[in-house]
């Protein structure tokens, strides 16, 4: 089964009327199609939140030369290519993204020529049942996001997650969410060590299950052990970190709690699960970065419930007008159930594909 085509579709999804507009307007996703000769058609899914034109071009101009003919089934040794034919361009950031989009597409294909899920193909599962946690975005309106936070808890989420970084929100999250409610806080890597240490202690008042990403630069992974250890607040982060590499960095470091690999990130499933490994030897659970709604998502859920390693998957708080999806996945008191169908489970609608689709001119 030889790749015959490969095309990076960025698409811009707008959020429901009257939900909270999201910080580019849009919501970008950029879908990666991989076609074999043999008429199978493989789905993934690249990181593309503010730069999406700029990775649909890494895959259309870049990499498809390097895919053309290659053999699909060779996963492993595709992603080694790619890799290292690569490497000159940064071995992060937006060409990772690009090869996180293929290796979600080669496992997509992968299960839907053996007939099986995903999470089979991979070795099985403990559970089909995914729970969820509402991850939140930034308001500038504390009463909005106090709502918001009380009303994902009245629909069955048993965590939540501000993305506000001053301490009366997150007084105001806590008390809107009750007592008993796990509550992280995501920072987005805002502060100096310093800073972040003194701002730990001072909103884990509120009892914080995590402090995610409180420190710029997100690689200062000496500077992420040292908020650790001063303050005793358990730290999540990983988002921002691509390859396997960064990670084992990161936790020989000391640096994290709950390490967050994010599937179109950081080289696709391949490369996940090498940091699930290091995660497990390190003794560390898994809490993935997954605010997305495309096939990179699904690939989430199919991880979470292989390797066993996190207890929540991460869903943006935010709906959007279209899914890309042709059924949604299932999903009853804020978990989700995987689907049963070959690779990733659910079929990718092309109508939705072409009217979203962003110029790429």
């Amino acid at each position: 089964m030889k790749i015959s085509e490969v095309t990076a579709i960025p698409l811009a999804i707008p959020p429901k009327d009257g939900q909270i507009p999201w910080i580019w307007g849009t919501f970008n996703q950029v879908v990666v199609e991989v076609k074999t000769d043999d008429g199978l058609v493989g789905y993934g899914e690249a990181f593309g939140y503010g730069q999406p034109l700029a990775v649909t071009a890494m895959i259309n101009h870049t990499l498809r030369p390097l895919l053309i003919g290659q053999d699909a089934a060779d996963i492993r040794g595709v992603l080694d290519t790619l890799f290292r034919k690569t490497h000159l361009f940064g071995r992060y950031g937006v060409t990772t993204f690009a090869i996180s989009g293929v290796d979600i597409a080669l496992w997509d294909l992968a299960g839907k020529r053996a007939g099986k899920p995903l999470y089979e193909l991979l070795g099985g599962a403990g559970s089909r049942e995914v729970p969820a946690y509402a991850s939140l975005v930034r308001y500038s309106d504390l009463d909005q996001m106090a709502a918001h936070a009380a009303q994902a808890v009245g629909e069955g989420y048993q965590m939540i997650k501000l993305h506000q970084i001053d301490v009366d929100s997150i007084a105001a999250g806590r008390e809107a969410i009750g007592d008993g409610i796990p509550l992280t806080v995501d920072i987005n890597c805002e502060w100096t060590p310093f800073e972040a240490a003194q701002m730990a202690v001072a909103m884990d008042d509120y009892d914080l299950y995590w402090l995610e990403e409180p420190v710029w630069p997100p690689e200062d992974y000496a500077g992420l052990a040292e908020v650790r250890e001063t303050s005793g607040v358990p730290l999540a982060a990983g988002e921002n970190a691509c390859t396997a590499r960064q990670f084992q960095l990161m936790m020989e470091a000391g640096a994290v709690t709950y390490p967050q690999p994010s599937v179109i990130k950081v080289g696709g499933i391949g490369e996940f699960l090498k940091v699930a490994t290091l995660a497990e030897t390190h003794g560390l659970s898994l809490a993935p970065h997954s605010p997305y709604f495309g096939p990179g998502f699904l690939a989430t859920l199919h991880l979470l419930a292989h390797t066993r390693q996190a207890s929540w998957a991460e869903k943006l708080y935010v709906d959007l007008e279209a899914s890309v999806f042709r059924e949604p996945i299932p999903f009853k008191n804020a978990t989700y159930t995987l689907p049963d169908g070959p690779g990733l489970g659910l079929e990718v609608d092309p109508k939705v594909l072409k009217e979203y689709r962003m110029p790429e001119a």
